[in-house]
């Protein structure tokens, strides 16, 4: 069966919870930010070589691709390569972009279910045909195209609870995708609760949809609460939801493409491998199989792609979340701390921490509590606050200058750690390391400084000789 909707695209061009919106905004307001292309490109790993190259020149602008060969539906990438950008989201200064999730992810709101929505313009419930959904390979390594920005949203049908979730997927058959849910987080226990009571988990798979809901995917949060409000609490408004329409399951009504269907607790299928946020490939998977009953789509559908691997875009979904919690924690408990930052150099096992230490000691008590409560981490650096802990070059002088391994350094083993981490043991425990790269108490140095007046009239200078020489020189 196949059916349209037509009222709802009048009204989703000027929607604050349309994706098409948020481009269109964000394109007026930094222009220079979003790159477009149109000339065509290959499918098969040009837009990820194209964000790799960006990336070595320092370069994180959204990409917009118009024409993907045999694609046929625009390519929009590299949406949270930016930290500025998710700040921009977020409506708030970048020094604040912590606060502002934390504040805005606090405010939940159950979402408003719509009677019809631009998700609804394209519904086909029989001979659906997978092929049509828009994939791209990412790496050479990987095992065929992947959809990278798959939202699995479930709901628990014995207490009615709402799960929302990020998990890499691949075409298994004209109705088939393979995924992997090799977190082991709520939809796993979802999942097992269903194969315990001898039925399949009903699922319905998010290709998407504004940033702030894929956020809101990204949440962590305890069982029971659902990323959904988190999404309202985000917009600052209910998310505009509509049910599917063979479980009715409620999936946002502005969503690019929507499939549902049901997760086969007894299946497995091939899956893997995939380049993960490791920077490696990896086939480390449970091995999922997800069957399609239902296809909903929007007439012109757009493919919003998140670039996998160790893409600073990766990372900095799943962190600024995890960040966002920790900074709070942390400075909840320690008020001495003053930043907290994740560097895409240790993907998601690296910390640095700067504190205005009070008390011998302290700095050794906020990595324990920082490698306590983050599961990924492995590794955490406490600096001073005049440490820029945005810059590796920064923390790493610290290291080398401030730290005696006999006397700084703190490892604990046989911890959980990444199922992805390529060094942990085959059982997936690991052990974790806190480096205390503060100067602490009777430290012999003064930090070699140079005036803020010679500092301007350098940039002066510079500035100078770059108008004097001209572009071309520059």
């Amino acid at each position: 069966m196949t059916s349209s909707h037509s009222s709802a695209l009048a009204c989703s061009r000027a929607n604050p919870q349309d994706f098409r919106h948020f481009l269109a905004g964000y394109r007026a307001a930094h222009p220079d930010d979003v790159l477009t292309i149109r000339e065509s490109v290959s499918a098969d790993q040009e837009p990820t070589a194209m964000i790799w190259q960006l990336a070595a020149e320092g370069r994180h602008p959204l990409l917009v691709f118009e024409q993907i060969a045999g694609l046929g539906s625009p390519l929009v990438t590299n949406v949270f390569a930016s930290r500025s950008r998710i700040a921009w989201m977020l409506d708030a200064p970048l020094a604040d972009i912590h606060a502002a999730f934390q504040q805005r992810s606090r405010r939940m709101l159950p979402p408003r279910l719509l009677p019809d929505g631009p998700v609804l313009e394209h519904v086909q419930t029989d001979h659906i045909d997978l092929t049509d959904i828009p994939a791209i390979t990412h790496f050479s390594t990987d095992r065929g195209p992947y959809i990278t920005n798959a939202i699995l949203i479930a709901e628990d049908p014995e207490t009615g609870i709402g799960n929302v979730s990020y998990h890499r997927s691949m075409l298994h058959s004209t109705t088939e995708i393979a995924t992997s849910l090799h977190s082991r987080g709520h939809l796993w226990r979802m999942l097992q609760r269903a194969q315990e009571r001898g039925t399949s988990l009903p699922v319905a798979m998010v290709i998407g949809a504004h940033p702030l809901f894929m956020l809101a995917g990204a949440a962590r949060l305890p069982y029971g609460v659902d990323e959904r409000h988190v999404a309202g609490g985000l917009f600052g408004a209910p998310l505009d939801v509509v049910r599917t329409p063979r479980h009715g399951i409620a999936v946002p009504a502005f969503a690019e493409i929507v499939l549902e269907g049901v997760i086969d607790p007894q299946a497995r299928v091939d899956e893997g491998p995939f380049g993960e946020f490791t920077g490696y490939s990896s086939d480390r998977s449970t091995n999922n199989l997800f069957r399609v009953q239902g296809m909903l789509r929007r007439r012109d559908a757009m493919l919003i792609d998140v670039a996998g691997g160790n893409s600073v875009e990766h990372l900095n979904l799943g962190r600024i979340p995890r960040e966002s919690e920790m900074v709070e924690k942390l400075k909840e408990r320690f008020p001495s701390v003053t930043a907290v930052h994740y560097p895409s150099s240790g993907t998601h096992f690296h910390a640095y921490v700067a504190l205005e230490q009070m008390r011998p000691g302290e700095a050794r008590q906020v990595m324990l509590g920082l490698l306590g409560w983050d599961p990924y981490l492995k590794t955490v650096i406490a600096v001073d606050a005049d440490v820029d802990i945005t810059r590796d070059e920064e923390v790493l002088w610290a290291v080398a200058t401030h730290v005696q391994p006999h006397l700084d350094v703190v490892i604990i083993d046989g911890l959980p750690g990444s199922a992805l981490d390529p060094s942990a043991s085959g059982v997936g425990t690991t052990s974790r390391m806190g480096l205390d790269a503060t100067r602490g108490p009777g430290f012999d140095g003064v930090r070699v400084q140079i005036s803020a007046e010679a500092m301007t009239r350098a940039a002066q200078l510079i500035a100078a000789a770059k108008s004097h020489t001209g572009p071309e020189s520059v």
